[in-house]
């Protein structure tokens, strides 16, 4: 424009103010990596020493003791801090040293601590001591892709998320040639120890879903919480949490939220103390359901009724639709439900076919030169191969892994979700829950019976009385004599239903026919063909998953503490010669004053599992205690926080992680619940 002075791109570019602005660093950044986590007690001594302990058993699988017999007899070590200790003890901990660690499985927030917790203790015992991370996990240890840690580095990544520093993989050190060049690699760099921080060899308990928990045959909690899972529980339920909002102002949609949790509904448990969302479903409370009418029917019949244990996949479409139908009679045709990714594994007869169809395909993959899906590569390809094995079984009575039975009741499943049960198992053979559309098949449920509640006249958004009576009078109409023909309950002070016989402007045309208050012939008052379209409800959904997201979130006040000290821990361990153990910190769930650094023997921890179609040994997943006082505390407000009467909703507001001030919580409410029995015991 003529008379402005024209800025050159170059001078606004490096103007301080646009510098500032784009600069990949910012103050909350700063601030993170400024923090230094409190150490536990034991850790502000000289020096750290281990001390076995009998105070702990545990039952050992007969496998673990076969397989794993050098380690299986492992006990629980304390971790002691001494200001003095003897000649011998003091060189041991403070020798020079080469230590080696790797991530391996999906991120969780904290990791990065646990690395900076090993590197400040290693380098205060010994300045020469060498930390060496492996590069995009396992391939790392096997190509002997490595970089020696400093302390740039290592402050550069200090508070944050992700596993960015080193990266992280799923490989498996599974086979003999990859045993061999991981051998190797440990040589060439002349390593003392080696950290493994993942979930199928484990030095560090990692896993965002809060699924690896330790108790010893007593039920004594010996490692509360993974670490990772506060803070992916924290950013899913802010993000959940404003979804409440959205929903509770537009008021018209129904968000569906699945969150991570294959094996476990732990994260769903948390965000819903989190978020107080309308409907939280827990999978170990569907497992635990028992349908009492048909057990009473089976009674009286003098037989057993096996499918009365268990909660069934229309059963629990019928529970979710109860909870909309009756938010939508109080006036709220809308809400937030949050539903565990892995859902589906707790439904009796979803679980039969996961557990066929896992076989099916691990059999094929072992007798076939080419995969499974490799060989069928379109769903009726894969259904074919079904009906085919179903043949078998009527020709071959031995065969009996798949049934006429079992084809007939898949054939009558929709066509996506077999897809999905069909769909290329995780690199453990597993389901891969996360990739199937859960939520869509629950909500395709709901929906086909929420339109035969609609049809009925059952599902109805109620009216506020006061709002019904102000429209008819505005429109000279009598509110009583109209209220009369329109709703079943005009004689209360309840939100207003319309009769369940009136299910269109025609059927609302013959009620007031019926009552006189329009001739055959004449139009519907316009004020109460308003009120009644208000009626009709329409089930809008929004769907929503949470995982990858919180994995890679910057970890929570808690999680920075407490990988920093397993990271410490996991020092300690290696400074005594310790090896197969899992460092852990006891006493979570209390004050920070009352943590206990110590190191859990892995072997007795270990159980068979089928992977692949093959028993391994794994470590058990710990799934949510129904019985514990967090879920009860949940049951107990379910009727609350559902909401289904006039007035406001119960949501909680948990807010954004906040590093800074003083009103982040400090630990996940789950466990700060779980440890009100045990305080007050």
């Amino acid at each position: 424009m003529p008379g402005k002075e024209t800025i050159k791109l170059e001078a606004i570019l490096n103007h301080p103010q646009v510098k500032k602005a784009t600069d990949d660093i910012n103050p909350e950044l700063l601030e993170r990596r400024k923090y230094r986590p409190p150490q536990c007690e034991v850790f502000s001594k000289a020096c750290t020493v281990l001390r076995e302990t009998d105070d702990y058993r545990f039952e050992l699988d007969k496998e673990a003791e076969k397989q794993l017999p050098n380690i299986v007899g492992h006990k629980v070590q304390l971790i002691e801090g001494h200001d003095s200790v003897d000649d011998a003890t003091a060189g041991q901990y403070r020798k020079r040293r080469n230590i080696g660690i790797v991530f391996s499985g999906g991120p969780a927030p904290g990791g990065h601590n646990v690395i900076a917790g090993l590197y400040d203790a290693a380098k205060k015992a010994n300045p020469a001591t060498k930390v060496y991370g492996f590069l995009v996990g396992p391939d790392g240890i096997i190509e002997n892709e490595v970089v020696e840690l400093s302390d740039k580095l290592v402050d550069a990544y200090r508070n944050l998320g992700g596993f960015s520093m080193i990266k992280t993989g799923r490989t498996k050190i599974d086979t003999r040639e990859k045993m061999t060049l991981s051998r190797e690699t440990c040589r060439r760099l002349n390593l003392d120890a080696l950290v493994i921080v993942g979930v199928q060899i484990i030095g560090v308990p990692k896993t965002i879903d809060g699924d690896i928990q330790v108790r010893d045959v007593d039920g004594t909690v010996l490692c509360a919480m993974s670490f990772g899972f506060h803070t992916a529980a924290r950013a899913f339920a802010n993000s959940i949490s404003n979804l409440c909002t959205d929903s509770s102002s537009d008021i018209k949609y129904w968000h569906i939220c699945k969150v991570m949790g294959r094996v476990a509904s732990h994260l769903a448990l948390e965000v819903a103390l989190q978020t107080h969302a309308n409907m939280t479903l827990i999978g170990e409370d569907l497992a635990d359901y028992t349908d009492n009418e048909r057990l009473q029917k089976a009674q009286k019949e003098n037989k057993t009724d096996y499918h009365a244990y268990g909660m069934t996949l229309r059963h629990l479409s019928r529970v979710i639709c109860e909870g909309i139908v009756r938010r939508a009679a109080a006036g709220k045709n809308y809400g937030v439900i949050v539903i565990p990714e892995g859902v589906l594994e707790f439904i009796n007869e979803i679980q039969v076919f996961i557990i066929k169809l896992n076989t099916i395909i691990a059999d094929y993959n072992r007798t076939h030169d080419k995969g499974f899906h490799a060989s069928f590569s379109l769903l009726e390809d894969k259904l074919e191969y079904l009906r085919r094995l179903a043949q078998r079984s009527r020709e071959d009575d031995s065969f009996k892994l798949w049934h006429t039975r079992d084809d007939d009741l898949f054939s009558d499943i929709p066509a996506f979700f077999q897809e999905g049960l069909l769909m290329e198992r995780d690199s453990h053979g597993n389901f891969p829950f996360s990739q199937v559309e859960t939520e869509k098949v629950l909500m395709g449920l709901v929906k086909d019976y929420l339109n035969i509640l609609k049809e009925g006249g059952t599902y109805k958004i109620g009216i506020p009385k006061g709002y019904f009576r102000k429209i008819l009078e505005m429109a000279g109409l009598d509110p009583d004599r109209y209220g009369a023909a329109l709703f079943k309950n005009y004689d209360t002070d309840a939100p207003l239903l319309v009769k369940s016989s009136i299910i269109s402007v025609k059927t609302l045309g013959q009620a007031l026919q019926k009552d006189g208050l329009v001739k055959a012939d004449e139009k519907i008052p316009a004020a109460v063909e308003k009120i009644f379209k208000k009626t009709l409800p329409s089930f809008n959904t929004q769907i929503h998953f949470y995982g990858y997201d919180g994995r890679g979130n910057d970890p929570t006040r808690f999680d920075c503490i407490y990988t920093y000290n397993l990271g410490l821990t996991v020092f300690s361990l290696i400074a005594a010669g310790a090896t197969g153990q899992m460092a852990a910190i006891k006493n979570l769930e209390m004050d920070f004053s009352k943590w206990e650094p110590i190191g859990i023997p892995i072997a007795p921890l270990m159980h068979l599992e089928e992977r692949k179609g093959k028993l391994a040994l794994v470590i058990e997943k710990s799934i949510v205690d129904v019985d514990s006082i967090a879920f009860q505390v949940v049951k107990a407000h379910r009727e609350k926080w559902l909401a289904a009467t006039p007035g406001d909703d119960h949501f909680r507001r948990p807010g954004p992680i906040r590093f800074t001030g003083k009103s982040e919580e400090e630990r996940p409410l789950t466990l700060e619940l779980n440890a009100i029995g045990r305080i007050d015991g």
